[in-house]
């Protein structure tokens, strides 16, 4: 009896969520126009102003402001360090809610570049150069620190005795973007230090593509595109030799000839050279990092440039291979093509970023992708509580090679990660929506096409 009740029940709240679903009606065609009744969304549908985008990006950018501080301090005694030349073993980054030199401040920095120029509110950009021109003058104590005693625990040692690409990539990247906009801090002995590791010290395969000795020997992780290709075009950039860009596009090929599907427009999260079959999990985050190389390597590279074209038509079947598995609600996702894994904010900022970017610089066709593109933001824009946190963002991730590994990353936000990529997003979006009209045609949104 008990089971036939419960079996009654679910029936019933299967039931309910089915007509939930369809947003079924009672109204007849006969005395109404059907079509145009409103759908339930579950996000946000249609036009959004770019003052509402304004908004969303100045609460991310007001916490972010509060929480942390360009301060050092006393391990014992918290006391604030202003005399930087007093930095000893006991001096570490104020007591802040993000780590003001990780790979993800290094997007969050780059990315409130971009929302100064969007908007031209120069807050922002204030808050990237600040903060990059007090590492810059911290940084050269520090190495004092290390060159007398390696084994110190610093504040700045992952940077300044890097192991890894993330250990100051995306970083690096950003400070060089900050000098190209008139950053007189001295950045550049940083700049180049990393540079140097990244083409000269960080482990490689036998055909040089960047890689890792993690979870398994001779490890290519999708992440390392972004941790180091973006740094590179970039001092191609400022630097003008070619050589920086014959490096990076090197790596984007040499990466997506391994984990590129080209049936599904997806990469794979990890690739190990011993491995005869590679189980694909097509990570979201992993993708979002991978499609944001190729649209800062395009951002750079020169037109003449004998892999743009390459480059170009894999960041054009990237897009297509995403799009086809936006859900509903505008998010993605957490592994791409499984819809029983959950939504995830971080990748879906990144996609709608190098959307809107692609759509603006004229790479990607905007009738066919401005739609997708505001709706993955209205679906971000939820996702930003009243304090200006980012919800909805899984926590740092390693590689695994099943899918519980993927489906139950925690999600918090104190997750760094989703902070730049929101940013990006707003600050693109804010752009896309001064370029281009949108109308709601027929109850659907469609971008216009100027005549």
């Amino acid at each position: 009896m008990k089971k036939c009740i419960f079996t009654s029940l679910t029936l019933v709240v299967l039931c309910q969520i089915t007509f939930a679903q369809r947003n079924e009606t009672r109204a007849t065609d006969a005395d109404t126009p059907l079509h145009l009744l409103q759908p339930d969304y579950p996000v946000p549908y249609g036009k959004v102003s770019a003052e509402a985008v304004t908004q969303v990006l100045d609460r991310v950018y007001t916490y972010l402001n509060a929480v942390t501080p360009a301060q050092l301090a006393d391990k014992q005694s918290n006391k604030t360090l202003t005399d930087f030349s007093s930095i000893d073993a006991n001096t570490t980054f104020a007591k802040a809610d993000f780590r003001l030199t990780s790979y993800e401040w290094g997007v969050t920095y780059a990315a409130l570049l971009q929302a100064s120029e969007a908007t031209g509110d120069p807050k922002y950009k204030a808050y990237t150069n600040e903060r990059l021109k007090f590492l810059a003058e911290i940084a050269p104590h520090f190495q004092k620190l290390l060159n007398e005693d390696p084994q110190n625990r610093l504040a700045m040692r992952a940077f300044l005795n890097p192991h890894a690409l993330d250990d100051g990539g995306a970083l690096t990247a950003a400070m060089i973007k900050s000098v190209r906009g008139g950053n007189k801090a001295t950045l550049r002995p940083l700049v180049d230090h990393f540079i140097t590791y990244i083409l000269t010290k960080e482990y490689r395969l036998s055909d040089g593509t960047l890689a890792r000795n993690r979870p398994q020997p001779n490890t290519l992780w999708l992440d390392d595109l972004f941790m180091g290709v973006p740094a590179l075009a970039q001092m191609g950039k400022l630097t003008g030799e070619a050589k920086y860009y014959t490096e990076a596009t090197r790596q984007v090929m040499q990466f997506s000839k391994r984990m590129f599907n080209p049936q599904k427009g997806l990469y794979m999260h990890g690739w190990v050279e011993a491995m005869n079959v590679h189980p694909e999990f097509h990570w979201a985050r992993a993708n979002g990092w991978a499609i944001l190389t190729k649209v800062e390597l395009l951002d750079v590279l020169p037109d003449n440039h004998p892999q743009r074209a390459k480059i170009l038509e894999l960041l054009q079947a990237h897009v297509k291979g995403l799009t086809a598995c936006q859900s509903g609600s505008g998010f993605w996702h957490q592994l791409l093509d499984r819809n029983d894994s959950y939504l995830e904010t971080s990748a879906t900022a990144i996609y709608a970023y190098c959307l809107a970017r692609a759509i603006n610089k004229g790479w990607i066709d905007k009738v066919a992708y401005a739609p997708a593109c505001l709706l993955a933001w209205n679906a971000v824009s939820t996702k930003v509580n009243a304090k200006g946190q980012v919800e909805g963002t899984c926590v740092g991730t390693g590689m695994g090679f099943d899918p519980a590994f993927y489906y139950h990353r925690p999600i918090s936000p104190y997750a760094a990660h989703g902070y730049g990529p929101v940013i990006l997003a707003a600050s693109e979006v804010i752009q896309l929506l001064k370029k281009q009209p949108f109308e709601i045609n027929d109850s659907s949104l469609q971008a216009l096409q100027r005549k």
